[in-house]
C-alpha cells in the first residue's frame, strides 16, 4: 500500500473516531446525533449566528422551522454557547441541539467564506418607521393620492413613500425606468405594469444609492448588473424586497419586487379553482407519492399554488422539505433550503441531499435541466409526493418537455401524478363593474367554449341574451377596472390509460386529445365559466390565454 493509500486509510479511520464521538456525546446529553455531510445547511440561517461566536463555542445554526432553529454543537454543555443562546432568544428564536462532530462544523464554517464573498446575499433591514408608514398609508387611498404624495415630498422620503404606497395598493413590482430626460416610475398591480409619475433626474441618484446601500449593492459599479434584497420589519411580520439594478442607456434600472408574506398564504379554496378540480387536487395530495407539476409562464402563479399546497399538507405527522430560488416566503412548520450555486448546492445537489433527509413531500422550486427531473421523478417513485414548475403552455405540454430534457417514458409514467397548467386574470372591480348584454362578437367565441364543458362540470347558463359584466373604472381601481386576480387552470390526471400512452412518447397533440376524452375542462374554459359568473372580463381571457 503506498504513502497515499496508507494517509487517506488514517483520515478515514479518524473520521469515524470523530462521528463515534459525537454520538457518544449526544448519547449521554440527551441530544440528537446529526452528520453534515449530506445536510442542506441552510446559509441565511447560518448567518444568524456570528462567525466569530460560533467558532468559539463550537456550534452553527443551520435550519430554521418558522422561529424555531436547530443548532448544531460538538458539546451542549460547552458554557460559551448560553451567549449564542441568548442572543436568538432576544430576536424570538428557539433553540434546538443536534449534536455534530468538528469536521461536520468545519463544513458549515465554510459557508460563512462564501457569504462573505457573495455580497448580493447581504440581507439589510431598512429603517422605516412603522408610524412612519401608518402615516403615509392613511393618506393614500388610491394611486390619486399616491401620485400627489410623491410630487409633495422631498426627494430623500420618496423611497419610502414608494414602499408604504405599494403595500397599500398591493403592487408587487415598483420600477424605476430612467429615459432621456426623465425617470419613468411604474407599479404592477394585478400583473400590469402601470405609470405612476414622472420626475427629474436630479433626485435620482439618491434613491439609487439609497436602494444600493439598504440591498448590499456596491454603490460604485454603474455599468454592471447587480441583485440584493434588504427587509422591511412592520408590525409583526417582515417584508422582503428583492433588487435588481440594470445599466441602461440613459442610467440605471431599478426592479424591487415587494414580497409580502400575507399575500402567500392562501388556502386551496381561495385560488379560484372549481370545485370538481378542487375535489381532483385534494384527491392528488392525499397520495403519498408521485410528482404534481404545475406550469406557466413567469407571474402566472405557480408560486402561489405551490405554497397553498404546501399549507393544505402541512400537518405535524408530515416532513416537509423545500429548495427555493431564492426562498420568498417562510412557512411555519417547513424545513427550507435555498439554492446557493457559489458552493455547489444547485437543484440537482439539493435534491439529493434532501432525499436523504427522510422527508415526506419535497418541494423542488423548478425543474430546469435533467439532473433534477431525473432525481425528482426517482424520488416519486421511492416514496415521497414531489411538487415543482416546469415552463410550459400547458397542461398536456409537459410531458413533451420532460422526454425533451431527457427523461425516459418509461420513468415518467409511473412517476407522473398530475400535470396543472394556470393563468391569473384580473378580477372586475367590485365597484364600478357593470352588466350588459353579452356583445355579439363575443357570443360565438363563449358559447363555442363552454359547449365543450363535460357533463360533470358544473356551468352557468348561457343564451344570447344572456348579460355579463365590463370593466369601467373607478379611482378604486385606479380607472382600470379591475382589482384583484383569480387563477383559471386546467389539470390533467395521469392515470393507466394515459400511462400507457406516455409510454409511446407521444405527440403533444395526442396527449392533449386523450385528456379531452377524459374530460379535461382546458384553461379557456375554465376563464369563460368565469366570465359568466362575472369574475372577469371576456378582454381580460384574451389578453392573458387568447384563443
Amino acid at each position: 500500500m503506498d504513502e497515499d493509500a496508507i494517509n487517506k486509510k488514517m483520515a478515514q479511520i479518524e473520521d469515524e473516531r470523530l462521528e463515534d464521538l459525537a454520538k457518544e456525546t449526544a448519547s449521554s446529553t440527551g441530544n440528537k446525533y446529526l452528520s453534515l455531510r449530506f445536510f442542506p445547511v441552510d446559509s441565511k440561517t447560518l448567518m444568524l449566528v456570528d462567525e466569530t461566536a460560533a467558532r468559539d463555542a463550537r456550534a452553527a445554526a443551520i435550519a430554521r422551522v418558522g422561529m424555531t432553529l436547530t443548532l448544531a454543537v460538538q458539546d451542549p454543555k460547552n458554557p460559551r454557547i448560553q451567549s449564542i443562546i441568548q442572543s436568538l432568544s432576544g430576536k424570538g428564536y428557539t433553540v434546538a441541539f443536534v449534536v455534530v462532530s468538528f469536521h461536520s462544523l468545519e463544513s458549515a464554517w465554510k459557508r460563512y467564506k462564501i457569504k462573505r464573498k457573495n455580497t448580493g446575499d447581504i440581507y439589510g433591514l431598512m429603517t422605516i418607521n412603522e408610524s412612519e408608514i401608518e402615516t403615509f398609508q392613511e393618506k393614500i387611498k388610491n394611486i390619486g393620492d399616491l401620485k400627489g404624495q410623491i410630487i409633495a415630498l422631498p426627494i430623500t422620503q420618496v423611497l419610502n413613500i414608494l414602499i408604504a404606497g405599494a403595500l397599500k395598493v398591493g403592487a408587487s413590482d415598483i420600477h424605476f425606468e430612467p429615459e432621456e430626460n426623465e425617470i419613468r416610475l411604474r407599479y404592477r398591480l394585478d400583473g400590469v405594469l402601470t405609470d405612476i409619475v414622472m420626475f427629474s433626474h436630479s433626485g435620482y441618484p439618491s434613491i439609487l444609492s439609497r436602494v444600493k446601500l439598504n440591498a448590499g449593492l456596491k454603490i460604485n459599479i454603474r455599468k454592471t448588473p447587480q441583485d440584493g434584497r434588504f427587509t422591511i420589519r412592520l408590525h409583526d411580520k417582515d417584508i422582503e424586497v428583492r433588487v435588481s439594478i440594470l445599466p441602461g442607456t440613459y442610467g440605471e434600472n431599478i426592479v424591487m419586487r415587494i414580497l409580502d408574506p400575507s399575500s402567500i398564504r392562501q388556502k386551496l379554496e381561495s385560488l379560484g379553482m372549481r370545485e370538481d378540480t378542487l375535489i381532483l387536487v385534494k384527491k392528488l395530495l392525499d397520495k403519498p407519492n408521485g410528482t404534481i407539476l404545475t406550469t406557466g409562464p413567469t407571474g402566472s402563479g405557480k408560486t402561489t399554488t405551490l405554497y397553498a399546497f404546501l399549507q393544505a399538507l402541512n400537518t405535524p405527522d408530515i416532513k416537509i422539505i423545500t429548495i427555493e430560488d431564492p426562498v420568498e416566503y417562510h412557512i411555519k412548520g417547513i424545513s427550507q433550503t435555498q439554492v446557493d450555486e457559489a458552493d455547489g448546492y444547485s437543484f440537482a445537489a439539493g435534491l439529493r441531499s434532501i432525499v436523504r433527509q427522510d422527508p415526506d413531500v419535497i418541494l423542488v422550486g423548478e425543474i430546469r435541466d435533467k439532473e433534477t427531473a431525473e432525481i425528482a421523478m426517482q424520488a416519486a417513485l421511492t416514496g415521497h409526493l414531489v411538487l415543482s414548475t416546469l415552463h410550459t403552455n400547458d397542461a398536456a405540454g409537459t410531458i413533451p418537455r420532460l422526454i425533451d430534457l431527457g427523461i425516459k417514458p418509461v420513468t415518467i409514467a409511473p412517476a407522473l401524478r398530475a400535470t396543472m397548467a394556470q393563468r391569473l386574470v384580473r378580477r372586475l372591480c367590485e365597484r364600478c363593474k357593470k352588466k350588459e348584454k353579452v356583445r355579439p362578437e363575443h357570443i360565438r367565441v363563449i358559447t363555442e367554449q363552454l359547449k365543450k364543458l363535460p357533463s360533470f362540470v358544473v356551468a352557468p347558463k348561457f343564451i344570447e341574451s344572456t348579460e355579463i359584466f365590463y370593466p369601467i373604472g373607478c379611482e378604486a381601481c385606479a380607472m382600470t377596472g379591475y382589482k384583484g386576480r383569480v387563477g383559471v387552470y386546467e389539470i390533467i390526471e395521469i392515470d393507466n390509460d394515459m400511462q400507457k400512452l406516455i409510454l409511446k412518447s407521444p405527440a403533444l397533440a395526442e396527449i392533449q386529445e386523450m385528456a379531452v376524452e377524459k374530460g379535461l375542462t382546458t384553461m379557456l374554459q375554465d376563464a369563460f365559466i368565469k366570465v359568466v359568473l362575472g369574475l372577469t372580463s371576456y378582454d381580460e381571457v384574451m389578453r392573458v390565454i387568447g384563443e
